[in-house]
């Protein structure tokens, strides 16, 4: 993570910035400012609204309303072709006919860099992408994670301010997903440059993001870092979207405890919730400790009782769901052991867990 040493200068900001199809608002007032060499990430559902404001930035659409500054200068009517911001696709969009050199350099080309100056930056921006010695291969012939890499040289050969790359790695399968956001953090790191990232994969904006932008339906869920995000979401949406969560229903009988319905009382962090207001006790999985039944539980965690129903084995890590005698299933996550190690089947179980561990949710 690079966020406490990123520039605090503003690389973009948007200023009550929405969009709105006819009747149809896809994007609501929005105001967000993404930080000098940050990379943050737009995610969320299809729907969300992260694509269509990643468009509006580009200058792909025009907004309904707001504006957009770029280093504190006014772009929102410029076209895209002045507003010094590159594009990364999932697509590619590479000319099958060309080479890699000449895709490459075809952005050079239409500045009309001079030929020698074309040349060292396409082979440098080759290198970077870890390219070199492909320059006269054609795009069929190479794979699908070189054809990115293609993209990628292609737009940061003519070192923009600003990369913004959509899905870019969503035709990739897994391996060549982690291999590439490897890549793509590398790059970021060596460059400096700002990146705007749009996915859907919450793994992948945990993984690479300085700050993730959540969304839902058109405006901003959750701003935040990916640990913010995921150890203290700010409503049950995001708990849900962001890793898996359990979520306990209760009512809050002291600023430090909830009453589980039917479980009894819960410790919490302290809230500011006005007594008897329902709640949501969010704990995640690989927070919840599972032991023997009758095995003590440590000084002031909470513990609930229950019968093991499911158990997936996820090589390193192992899913245990257990139903509470109050009917409600709870899901544990525990770095794998051997088979004898795990409890069986049926077998009853406690499930402890720290209050700290605990967030407390509008219901």
């Amino acid at each position: 993570m690079r966020i406490n040493n990123a520039p605090s200068g503003e690389a973009i900001s948007l200023r009550g910035i929405s969009k709105a199809f006819g009747s149809v608002t896809v994007l609501k007032a929005t105001e967000l400012t993404v930080k000098k060499s940050e990379f943050l990430t737009l995610l969320g559902p299809s729907g969300s609204g992260k694509t269509t404001l990643l468009n509006l930035i580009a200058g792909a659409i025009a907004p309904s309303s707001g504006e957009i500054l770029l280093s504190g200068r006014n772009i929102t009517r410029l076209p895209p072709r002045d507003r010094g911001i590159g594009m990364v696709f999932q697509s590619y969009a590479l000319m099958p006919h060309m080479t890699v050199f000449e895709n490459v350099a075809y952005p050079l080309r239409a500045r009309r860099e001079p030929s020698e100056t074309i040349r060292r930056k396409v082979l440098d921006a080759l290198d970077r992408v870890g390219l070199k010695g492909f320059e006269d291969r054609k795009p069929r012939q190479l794979s699908g994670g070189q054809q990115q890499r293609v993209g990628i040289a292609r737009c940061i050969v003519y070192s923009p301010d600003i990369i913004m790359m959509d899905e870019p790695l969503g035709a990739l399968d897994k391996n060549l997903r982690e291999q590439m956001q490897t890549e793509i953090k590398r790059l970021h790191h060596e460059l400096g440059t700002t990146i705007i990232y749009v996915t859907h994969d919450q793994e992948e904006a945990l993984n690479m993001s300085d700050r993730i932008c959540l969304m839902k339906t058109g405006e901003i869920a959750q701003l935040g870092t990916p640990d913010e995000l995921y150890f203290r979401p700010n409503s049950r949406f995001v708990a849900e979207f962001i890793g898996e969560s359990n979520l306990l229903l209760g009512k809050i009988t002291a600023v430090n405890r909830v009453s589980i319905d039917g479980a009894g009382l819960v410790h919490v962090p302290s809230s500011e919730r006005a007594l008897g207001s329902e709640v949501l006790v969010m704990v995640r999985p690989e927070k919840m400790q599972v032991s023997a039944a009758q095995a003590d539980t440590l000084a002031g965690h909470n513990w609930l009782h229950g019968t093991v129903e499911g158990i997936s084995f996820i090589g390193g890590m192992t899913r245990i769901t257990v139903k509470t005698v109050q009917g409600v299933s709870v899901t544990a996550k525990l770095v794998s052991g051997p088979a004898s190690t795990r409890p069986e089947l049926g077998s009853e179980v406690k499930l402890s867990w720290s209050p700290a561990e605990s967030v407390v949710l509008s219901a």
